[in-house]
């Protein structure tokens, strides 16, 4: 290798590494649920954009502000036209995520909301866990490396200073399409080593990865999966109450990120 290359690799390296050097000013928050979003945007006092900043038609709500040195975008794909609920799951997550990424550049991606939980795993009702890794469970491909592409397994922006401040429990996250599991999708879950099920998180990880942003994880159990309730009833019995374990937890995630580079975290 000639100096000139060895030059050119190290110049590279130096750029390469510039962004996680660069203070985080721009954050997208994803959140699928109103009843979890509105907690954070009253917390933060931010303000829902009027003249919205994505494609005219679609339900997709911004709401944004200045909160310490950080702007702070809270990104709820709002409900669908035809039934008026919350518009959850992979679908509108993804096309939600590319819209954020690019119409506001963020520096870093936060998916928070609810999640359902495996007693076997060592999760309670409430606890708040940041995501190690996520992948699909449903997306069931049985040809050679297609199953893997299925899976669709990432790992998230590492963070050991900020597990190490705020001392949050630490879980795989496995998503899937469905409230409920199937047996085929308990089986993959339990490949997945998960801790936590959510219906967003690993659609938000493939863009984000697409488009090269870092993102976390932040999820609160509301139910159970291995446990003895019926996870519709468990879910909208505890959403309330963890929706507010929510609005104390991510706060101090956000406290914890301002002012920081991403290398810092």
């Amino acid at each position: 290798m000639s100096p000139q290359d060895e030059r050119s690799d190290v110049a590279e390296e130096t750029m390469v590494s510039q962004p996680e050097k660069k203070p985080i000013s721009t954050i997208v928050v994803i959140i699928a649920m109103q009843t979890e979003a509105l907690p954070l945007v009253n917390r933060f006092q931010l303000t829902e954009d009027v003249d919205s900043t994505f494609p005219k038609g679609v339900p997709w709500v911004r709401y944004h502000g200045f909160y310490k040195d950080l702007n702070i975008n809270i990104i709820w794909p709002g409900k669908d036209a035809t039934l008026g609920v919350d518009s959850v799951g992979t679908i509108s997550a993804a096309l939600v995520t590319y819209a954020s990424i690019q119409a506001l550049q963020p520096d870093l991606i936060i998916n928070t909301g609810t999640a359902g939980g495996f007693k076997a795993k060592g999760a309670c009702i409430g606890d708040v866990f940041l995501a190690s890794e996520v992948a699909f469970h449903d997306r069931r491909i049985p040809i050679p490396v297609f199953d893997q592409y299925g899976v669709g397994l990432r790992r998230t922006f590492p963070t050991p200073n900020l597990l190490k401040e705020l001392k949050l429990k630490v879980g795989k996250l496995s998503t899937g399409d469905s409230l409920d599991v199937s047996q085929q999708d308990e089986a993959a879950i339990i490949a997945n080593d998960a801790t936590v099920k959510d219906m967003e998180g690993a659609a938000i990880a493939y863009v984000a990865d697409l488009l090269s942003v870092p993102a976390i994880f932040i999820k609160a159990v509301t139910d159970i999966v291995d446990g003895d309730k019926p996870t519709a009833e468990e879910f909208l019995q505890n959403l309330a109450v963890v929706a507010a374990a929510l609005d104390q937890s991510v706060p101090q995630v956000v406290d914890f990120i301002s002012g920081k580079c991403l290398s810092d975290l």
